[in-house]
């Protein structure tokens, strides 16, 4: 049994190319997640982040929990990085693991990024070799084909979903709209302010087909902090804690882009099955929805994956008006990283929490208590129930 909590987030100020260094961003994420639990540096005995530091793409990882740990001044019992497993939601279930077995009590589970400003004509962040670096592993075998970046390899499972069962581009664009409006009452995304609409979607250049400029999301600079706790020591922070109460890492299939026997599922549907049948939370529980966005493709199939609606049909729950924030399932209510900005799933966690303890402002659902989190694409995916306990505010 899972005995851990989230009782703090915290969120630098996003950007592009903003040229601060990530330790700054890391700093600023860290502090503003301590004081949101009502704990001080000192009470952080661990700390843990995916992927650990990287220079494999400029920018993707530029911190490591060794040079965190020393900025900070924390003096911890456990510390981890995971480069592999559920990807983006590792560091996270890490933490749970390692508070449920008493390694820890408070561990601060951190993502930074300075994508954007490391970016240049010759140096691109998620693209492999960006750095110039040897080519090798599964890389080898798809950038030969013109297979460069993950918008190549995500539309894929695009073209194949909108073949099997009817997706349209319309359909995705209609998410990807709904999201910016989100964004428009979230001050912390990066495009609050800027609006988008189904025909500025349709008319943007293509990417992959059928994936346009805004089913891409966007590379910024930034950092986000989330505190996970024991759950005897959660008793004692400062909010009403957000128990853990599910998460799975879930993979069946093969652990590749382009070689999997069902390109309309991703891992997501492996994980998310799993965590459901060790649950007695089913989709109907669940208020709100973080869905990764790498991609706009990834939300629908992470739709279909928890079970919000059958196989092939989130298309038509998205054009419904299913995901907006009066809808069944509202889904990326901060609007999301193809409008808040990437910070590799963490932003989506970020944003549950903060709908689950009722901050969310104008963009509030009304009610929220229970969440779930889905973060990777392809074949990369991590799934987390969240729920709290005790009277709404």
């Amino acid at each position: 049994m899972i005995e851990a909590a989230i009782t703090g987030i915290g969120m630098s100020t996003i950007g592009r190319n903003t040229g601060r260094p990530a330790m700054l961003h890391l700093v600023q994420a860290a502090r503003e997640a301590i004081a949101d639990a009502g704990l001080t540096a000192a009470d952080i005995d661990g700390i843990t982040t995916y992927p650990g530091k990287a220079n494999n793409s400029p920018g993707m990882s530029p911190l490591g929990c060794t040079e965190v740990r020393e900025a900070l001044g924390l003096q911890t019992r456990w510390h981890s990085s995971s480069a592999e497993g559920p990807a983006q939601m590792s560091p996270v279930m890490i933490a749970a693991m390692a508070v449920t077995t008493g390694m820890a009590r408070h561990v601060l589970c951190f993502r930074a990024l300075t994508e954007s400003s490391s970016q240049s004509a010759g140096r691109r962040a998620s693209v492999p070799s960006g750095n110039g670096g040897r080519i090798d592993g599964w890389f080898q075998w798809l950038l030969p084909m013109g297979a460069f970046s993950a918008s190549n390899w995500a539309a894929m499972f695009a073209r194949r979903h909108m073949h099997e069962f009817g997706l349209t581009r319309e359909m995705l664009g209609a998410q990807c709209v709904l999201q910016r409006a989100n964004a428009q009452k979230n001050p912390r995304a990066l495009f609050n302010g800027t609006p988008l609409s189904i025909d500025d979607y349709l008319g943007a250049r293509m990417i992959s087909d059928p994936l346009g400029l805004y089913d891409c999301d966007i590379p910024i600079d930034g950092a986000c902090v989330v505190i996970v706790s024991a759950k005897d020591a959660a008793a004692d922070t400062r909010k009403t804690p957000i128990r853990i109460a599910g998460m799975s890492a879930a993979l069946n299939d093969r652990d590749s882009w382009d070689q999997r026997a069902d390109l309309t599922a991703m891992a997501s549907h492996d994980c998310a099955a799993d965590l459901w049948a060790h649950s007695d939370f089913k989709p109907a529980d669940v208020d709100v929805a973080g869905l990764y966005d790498g991609f706009s493709i990834f939300v629908p199939m992470w739709l279909e994956a928890f079970g919000f609606c059958g196989r092939g049909e989130a298309g038509s729950l998205i054009a419904s008006g299913g995901t907006a924030l009066d809808g069944v399932i509202p889904t990326n209510t901060g609007g999301g990283q193809l409008s808040a900005g990437r910070l590799h799933g963490f932003g989506h966690l970020h944003e549950v929490c903060t709908q689950i303890w009722g901050e969310a402002g104008e963009r509030q659902v009304a009610g929220a208590r229970t969440g779930v989190v889905g973060m990777g694409g392809g074949p990369l995916g991590g799934a987390m129930l969240l729920h709290r306990e005790g009277p709404l505010s």
